[in-house]
Parts: structure tokens; C-alpha cells; sequence
């Protein structure tokens, strides 16, 4: 095992990590922020990548291209919060039936399964090639780092008025929040927008990152966005307690999470068993509050009650 190749994949993973990592912070907001298991996102970051590829390929601009990506996103979302809130759809499976739907709709905006972009031919904001020997306002990791901080402090600001104020009531708790007056519906698919238009943006990354749009690349996405968010709050939860530092601990679980695979790989494990890892990696640190609470708050009080005898 050469040290050094894992020291030259690093800049890769981080940069892979990133860009995850604004996936990551959308599906923050449903899943901590609204109290919603949305399965959109597998379906999402591919209507993301695909729409911008496509886009790009008939001669817009990057910029337009990512800002229709976020849209799509956004539709998307649309769809699973009015399957859930018109149609009455548990949560879970309003998230399925937009994902299963998703599939189709990239095969038909991709044409087939798979379209490729060439860096030489077009301008991407981010590629695999700029990570070593490019200027630094060209790196992959500069660009989306940037780009994580603008998304984290629009966020900050908007999570901060009185329509933010309102998501984040009815993810506390809806009944009071409809006593209040607020339209818990309409919290509901707003919410589910701006997270899956933040997953559409970051499979608009993706896809520039890595060249080429699939319409399997969303396929293990929750369980990726979901490492990343209990990484996040399990690493830097003591240390982050402003909102706006918690989605920043959000993408840095993300790169945890990418740098832990690198290694992993770099010490030949089977890339097979890599999904099947990241699930286990997910389910750890799900059971880490319920074995403090099992095995360390019972201790505790037993030892206090004997101090106390």
C-alpha cells in the first residue's frame, strides 16, 4: 500500500465530498428541519445532472444551466409534497413514487441512459482535470466551497424570517403550528422544494465534476446524504450550535464521509461491499443517542443513587 497514492486521491474525495455536501444540506432540511423521509433525492440529483448536461450541450451557459438543474430540483419536490399533502401520501411513499417517475423522465430528457461532456469543448465550472495544476480559483474545491458558503448563508438569512420561521415550526410540531395560523401544507412542499432544488443543484456539480450524466448516479444518494448529516452532527454537534454552522458541519460530514471511503478503498477493500459499508456507516451513528441513552444514562443513574444512599 503506496501512502502516497492515498495522499494523491485525497484532493478528489474532498472535492467529491463537497459537492455531496450540498446534497447533503438539503436533505438536512427535510429530514431534521421538516421531520420528513423524503426518497426523492435518488431521483433529483439525476434530473439535476441531466438537465444541466443537456442544456450545456445545446449551447447555454454553465450558469443558466445550473439554475435550470436547481428548477428541475425544485419541480421535483413539487410533485413528492403534493403527492404527500393533496393526494394524502404517507411521506416514505410520496418520495418513492417521485423517484420511480424520475427514472423515466431522465431516460426522456437524456435521450438514453447515459450522455457525456468533454471540458476541452465546453465551459464547465468544475471538472475531475482541474483538481491538480490549474489556478486556485479554478480548483473543484475552492469553486464549491464558495459556492457551500453563499447557499449556507442564503439559507441562514431565509431560515430567519418569518416563512423560514414557519418550515421549521411545522417540522417541530405541526398541530400547534396550524393553531398558530400557519399553513402547514404549503411548509411542507416549500420545504420540500428548496431541498431537492439544493439536490438538483448538486447533481449539476456532479455531473461537470465527473463528466457525464447516468441515470443511475442518484441511485444510494439518501444513504449518502444521510451519513453526511449524522457524521456532521455527531462530529461537530458540540461545537456547531448556530444554524447556520450546522449546514457547514452538514458538507464537512460529507467530506468525512468521502475521506473514510478513500481510505478504505486504499486498503483494498472490495469496492462491492461499498454500498453495503455506507449503510453500516449510517446505522452506527443512527444508534449511537439510543446506546447512550441504553447503556450510559441507566449507569449514571444508578451511580448517582448510590452516591446518594
Amino acid at each position: 500500500m503506496n501512502v502516497l497514492n492515498l495522499f494523491n486521491a485525497l484532493p478528489g474525495a474532498a472535492a467529491q465530498g463537497l459537492i455531496w455536501g450540498i446534497m447533503a444540506i438539503g436533505v438536512y432540511i427535510t429530514y431534521r428541519i421538516l421531520d420528513f423521509a423524503d426518497l426523492t433525492v435518488d431521483g433529483s440529483l439525476c434530473t439535476g445532472g441531466a438537465v444541466c448536461i443537456m442544456m450545456m450541450i445545446s449551447g447555454q451557459n454553465v450558469f443558466v444551466s445550473m439554475l435550470a438543474a436547481t428548477a428541475a430540483g425544485m419541480v421535483t419536490g413539487l410533485a413528492t409534497g403534493l403527492f404527500h399533502t393533496f393526494m394524502g401520501i404517507p411521506p416514505i411513499l410520496s418520495g418513492i413514487l417521485t423517484q420511480l417517475s424520475l427514472y423515466s423522465v431522465n431516460l426522456k430528457i437524456m435521450g438514453k441512459a447515459n450522455q457525456s461532456i468533454n471540458v476541452d469543448k465546453y465551459g464547465l465550472l468544475v471538472s475531475l482535470r482541474y483538481i491538480k495544476g490549474v489556478p486556485f480559483y479554478k480548483n473543484p474545491i475552492f469553486v464549491v466551497a464558495v459556492s457551500i458558503v453563499l447557499l449556507v448563508v442564503v439559507l441562514y438569512w431565509f431560515f430567519g424570517t418569518e416563512l423560514g420561521c414557519s418550515l421549521r415550526a411545522t417540522g417541530c410540531n405541526a398541530n400547534m403550528s396550524r393553531a398558530q395560523g400557519i399553513n402547514t401544507n404549503f411548509s411542507k412542499v416549500l420545504a420540500l422544494m428548496i431541498s431537492n432544488g439544493l439536490v438538483g443543484l448538486s447533481g449539476a456539480f456532479l455531473s461537470q465534476y465527473q463528466g457525464f450524466s447516468d441515470v443511475n448516479m442518484g441511485r444510494g444518494a439518501i444513504v449518502i446524504g444521510l451519513a453526511a448529516v449524522i457524521i456532521g452532527e455527531a462530529v461537530f454537534g458540540k461545537v456547531f450550535h448556530n444554524f447556520g454552522f450546522k449546514l457547514i458541519g452538514v458538507a464537512l460530514g460529507s467530506i468525512i464521509y468521502y475521506l473514510v471511503l478513500q481510505i478504505v478503498i486504499w486498503l483494498g477493500a472490495d469496492p462491492d461491499y461499498l454500498k453495503m459499508f455506507s449503510a453500516l456507516v449510517v446505522a452506527f451513528f443512527l444508534a449511537i443517542p439510543e446506546w447512550k441513552k441504553r447503556f450510559f444514562s441507566g449507569a449514571s443513574v444508578k451511580k448517582g443513587g448510590k452516591s446518594h444512599a
